[in-house]
């Protein structure tokens, strides 16, 4: 019997798969400098040929771009297509508020899931860090005379972390490259809710269930907690677009009287 000869991959290949990886995992962010080559062939303990060739390669995959005396970087674009004139249109569309409302329903739900299911200590660290960033600009907002932009960033990064902790790439890109829609979304909503004193303190009592659930492993109630506290978002929303309709009803019929 003929036997093939096993072949040993290049290292370079080998560190080439490592970097794809990284940056597909999101350990490497789009837009993030890498290690000068004397540090990343250390860290990997590599020749810097070896190195060179692999970042030449992600080069020519359009995965990195390297910048004279500058250094090499993640691409920044990697989602371009995402970056479309229509989420500009979506962001200053009433109904496209409640789709993405819809849409943050489906991707938080199946995050919060994974996350409890195969998140780490590590990463749960960091989803209660986030959690409690939430807090501190909510307090900053308080300062600020109403600017709900820090707390929209500070309750996104919160479930970014949660699309970390699940360790699907997918989610975690789409969500990554939805960035902006997504804070003006929440953003667009705590200024309608704020108008509801009981609204904040219910939507973190949700948020926090959320937290527990994912924390204490119990993919089930995450994807429950998750869609508790959307929901109770959408019919807080609504109502107070009711509410809205009934008084602008009201101030017409005295204006014509």
């Amino acid at each position: 019997m003929a036997y093939k000869k096993i072949q040993q991959p290049k290292i370079s290949e080998v560190i080439l798969q490592q970097l794809e990886d990284m940056i597909l995992e999101g350990t490497l962010k789009p837009g993030q400098k890498l290690l000068p080559e004397r540090e990343l062939a250390l860290e990997f303990a590599v020749s810097r040929p070896s190195l060179r060739e692999a970042i030449q390669k992600l080069e020519t995959k359009g995965l990195v771009t390297r910048r004279q005396g500058g250094g090499t970087f993640v691409c920044d674009n990697l989602l371009a297509g995402m970056s479309d004139p229509l989420f500009d249109l979506m962001a200053n569309k009433n109904e496209a508020q409640f789709d993405l409302l819809e849409f943050r329903h489906g991707i938080q739900g199946m995050a919060a899931y994974y996350a409890a299911m195969r998140g780490t200590k590590a990463d749960f660290a960091i989803v209660e860090q986030a959690y409690e960033a939430i807090a501190i600009a909510q307090i900053e907002n308080t300062t600020l005379n109403k600017n709900y932009r820090s707390e929209a960033t500070a309750v996104f990064e919160f479930y970014l972390a949660i699309c970390k902790a699940s360790h699907n790439a997918v989610i975690l890109h789409l969500a990554r490259a939805m960035s902006e829609l997504l804070i003006d979304n929440i953003d667009k909503n705590l200024q309608v809710l704020s108008q509801r004193p009981e609204v904040p303190t219910r939507i973190a009592h949700y948020r926090k269930k959320l937290l527990e659930s994912i924390i204490s492993g119990e993919p089930n109630k995450a994807w429950g907690a998750s869609h508790k506290n959307l929901a109770y978002i959408e019919e807080a929303l609504l109502k107070v677009g009711k509410e809205d309709s009934r008084v602008t009803r009201s101030l017409r019929r005295l204006q014509t009287n």
